[in-house]
């Protein structure tokens, strides 16, 4: 329960990187003893998710942008094999979810431009999920969502400047089309340079939310 919802608060943006975690605002909140607080913390910590310091409780794991840059390079691999198997093993419910995903992030980019960056994340998330799960692996989804918690802020983020919601929609598309078309290789290639950061903006992202 604790750590649902610490989770559920990082994937909404109610906690950021940097955001410090109190015990007892937890223990206020889920009506329980400070020992549970501690293991959901200890389990989150062994997540990469946040990092405790004794007398100074918990913050969410801010990145520097050398870690930024190698777990992304890492996410990136990830995204774009799950890609590729979803390319392979698309079964007929998957490809009505993705075309569904797909759609909602066009729809939100032709009605709101670039208005609304808040709730094209949460449509772009919806439309990862669907293309994580397509794949059919477990242990590859379990590993894509660890890491994109630790992106996400700076993923939320981007979508805030202009014109990255119009093309991520088009790339959507495009990703969808390969998943479609059974084409693993382009499909692998494609999520996998949808969802990389170049150094400058991986820069800009880390600085606006210092």
């Amino acid at each position: 329960m604790i750590i649902t919802g610490i989770l559920q608060s990082i994937d909404d943006g109610a906690l950021n990187p940097g955001d410090l975690i109190e015990d007892s605002t937890l223990i206020a909140r889920y009506g329980v003893s400070r020992t549970p607080v501690r293991e959901a913390l200890i389990q989150l910590e062994a997540e990469g998710l946040l990092i405790r310091a004794p007398r100074k409780g918990a913050v969410i794991f801010k990145p520097t942008l050398e870690q930024f840059l190698s777990i992304l390079e890492v996410h990136a691999k990830l995204e774009g094999q799950a890609a590729g198997l979803a390319a392979r093993r698309l079964s007929a419910k998957h490809a009505s979810a993705l075309e569904a995903a797909t759609v909602a992030c066009e729809a939100h980019a032709k009605q709101h431009g670039d208005n609304a960056p808040d709730a094209y994340y949460q449509l772009n998330l919806d439309f990862h999920r669907v293309v994580a799960e397509a794949a059919g692996n477990t242990f590859l989804l379990d590993m894509i969502k660890s890491n994109a918690r630790k992106l996400m802020a700076y993923y939320r983020a981007r979508y805030h400047y202009r014109g990255v919601i119009a093309a991520s929609a088009v790339e959507h598309r495009q990703i969808t089309t390969l998943i479609l078309a059974r084409d693993s290789g382009n499909a692998e290639k494609a999520m996998e340079q949808h969802v990389s950061f170049d150094h400058v903006t991986a820069m800009d992202l880390l600085a606006a939310l210092s």
